[in-house]
């Protein structure tokens, strides 16, 4: 049998990272694997973007100069509540990431995380969110 319909769904990506380099390197590499990533270089214009495009998934590093990963998560559920949001937090940094979780992120990756691990959480949220569109993954917190 051949893949299905659901199988070559395009997932709207918006990657929102202060990391410059980092940002390109992984919207290339994503790019190639039926995702149309958009870069945000801060938070500040993550938002903007999200004010005029649709997005499947968000990608949001937690660490950047212009605004918290925690607040412009607290803004992107308040604009798009349904919305699944994938967190990437530094090492060590799990209580930030618990934060997260309670504010509405689907789930968190620690940086850097290799790009299998990366798109399994990209296509499971995705996944989750078109089965459940209302609802959010509240993890274990134990």
């Amino acid at each position: 049998m051949g893949q299905t319909n659901k199988d070559k769904e395009v997932i709207r990506l918006l990657l929102v990272d202060d990391e410059k380099g980092y940002l390109d390197v992984l919207s290339n590499r994503l790019s190639r694997r039926l995702i149309t990533p958009t870069k945000a270089y801060s938070g500040t214009k993550a938002i903007q973007i999200l004010r005029k495009q649709d997005f499947d998934v968000v990608v949001l590093d937690l660490k950047m100069e212009d605004m918290d990963g925690i607040e412009v998560l607290k803004v992107i559920k308040r604009m798009v509540p349904d919305l699944p949001v994938i967190l990437l937090t530094g090492h060590g940094s799990q209580t930030a990431a618990k934060e997260g979780l309670l504010a509405g992120a689907f789930d968190f990756l620690t940086k850097p995380c290799e790009l299998v691990e990366l798109m399994e959480k990209i296509r499971e949220a995705h996944e989750h969110h078109q089965q459940h569109p209302d609802t959010i993954n509240l993890l274990d917190m134990d």
